[in-house]
């Protein structure tokens, strides 16, 4: 019985501890199940599961909230959009990191400071930098070459190029594609239009934000646009443009591999797109909005020292370079944008690496959940046609002053 006893006790002391961790499908868990395979070789007794949900940015909160507002354990890590980190920090859901990164301040030096602000709040770490973003022009080379247009600088340049290779390629083609639906995507597409008119979220019935929901929805009237605009989400987006279907579209980086053949669905456009800078509006600076996603570590999890070491993991600089290669995800190290075999894989991360240092936040605030709504629903609403561009915009003024003081 003694034996027996020992026997288990000792079994005990040796079982696996299984990290949970959760993701959405966007974020694509075949790129990343290889790299856990490779950590739980590393640390026998490391298991971990992926749980993965939703498809958008919204669908992953809404689950995340129900299930840290009740105290759950049950995830141990979790990748949230950069915009909730004030909003999990103020709930308590969130482990700040510090004080398992005794050298945090060292650490930290290697990655870039948009990514570590962004998971930063009141100068504490509340998440691990995963990989970072932002929102390009995508084109087609081929067809821009084939009737002799230039990369537009200003959306006016866009609107007149997309309208006359429009006409001359006949078919479905949509000259620009971006996201309407009632999503983060859109919170952004309206953000980059007004920043790229001079204004700024402060003033959302200015005329830099009535000139830019302005653009998007005469984009959608002069057949520009997909009339389903208002309904279009982020990988709608992608899935698109890659059947060979857009001209010009708005998406992020995780785009890229996509188009280039690593992707669950067949490309018609590998080798023929390009990425720039958004266009302006006048003699404005291009803008752009900071995105990405960070690992939370759950407030609730039992095994919190094992998984902050799978996080020191995720950013390292093999980790990083091998999520770029295989997933085109922006690497949060600089020194990764002059990887050879990051840019072999990519060899446009160099040209955009100023374009993402230079990306703007969106509104940091706990409220932001809320501020996202209002911003989203309206902009969908005036794309649709079920709200008028002044109608939207007032709306959106009204709701969001008491939130942004």
């Amino acid at each position: 019985m003694t034996a027996t006893l020992a026997l288990a006790a000792l079994g005990s002391a040796h079982a696996a501890t299984t990290l949970t961790v959760f993701m959405g499908s966007q974020q694509r868990p075949e790129i990343f199940q290889p790299i856990f395979d490779r950590f739980e070789k590393q640390n026998p007794n490391v298991r971990i599961k992926i749980e993965t949900g939703g498809a958008t940015s919204e669908a992953q909160n809404q689950y995340l909230t129900t299930v840290l507002a009740a105290k759950d354990n049950t995830l141990d890590l979790f990748l949230i959009d950069v915009v909730r980190t004030a909003t999990f920090a103020a709930a308590g859901w969130a482990e700040p990191l510090d004080a398992y990164l005794p050298s945090k301040d060292t650490y930290l030096k290697a990655f870039l400071p948009g990514p570590v602000a962004a998971a930063s709040v009141g100068g504490k770490l509340y998440a691990m930098p995963a990989f970072t973003d932002a929102q390009f022009l995508y084109y087609r080379k081929d067809l821009l070459e084939k009737y002799k247009a230039k990369v537009p600088r200003t959306w006016d340049e866009l609107a007149a190029t997309a309208a006359r290779i429009q006409k001359a390629e006949g078919g479905s083609l949509q000259g620009f594609n971006f996201q309407g639906a009632p999503i983060e995507g859109t919170v952004c597409n309206f953000l980059e239009m007004t920043w790229t008119g001079g204004g700024s979220v402060g003033d959302v019935t200015g005329p830099a934000a009535k000139q830019g929901l302005g653009f998007l929805v005469n984009a959608v009237k002069t057949k520009l646009a997909p009339a389903a605009s208002a309904e279009m989400k982020t990988d709608d987006s992608r899935q698109q443009f890659q059947a060979g279907n857009v001209l010009f579209g708005l998406n992020w980086s995780y785009a890229w591999a996509h188009f280039q053949g690593n992707s669950p669905q067949p490309t018609k456009v590998k080798g023929d797109v390009g990425v720039a800078a958004l266009p302006a509006f006048g003699k404005n600076a291009s803008a752009t909005c900071t995105g990405g996603w960070e690992w939370g570590l759950n407030a609730y999890s039992r095994n919190k020292a094992t998984a902050v070491k799978l996080l020191q993991f995720m950013s390292s600089n093999d980790v990083q370079r091998e999520m770029a290669v295989k997933g085109a995800y922006l690497p949060v190290r600089k020194s990764l944008y002059n990887d050879k075999a990051v840019l072999a894989a990519n060899p446009h991360f160099k040209a955009l690496y100023p374009i993402v240092t230079k990306a703007r936040p969106r509104p940091v605030t706990p409220a932001y959940p809320r501020v996202s709504e209002i911003i989203r629903n309206n902009v969908s609403a005036a794309v649709a046609g079920s709200k008028s561009v002044d109608a939207a915009l007032n709306d959106m003024k009204r709701d969001l002053e008491p939130l942004l003081k």
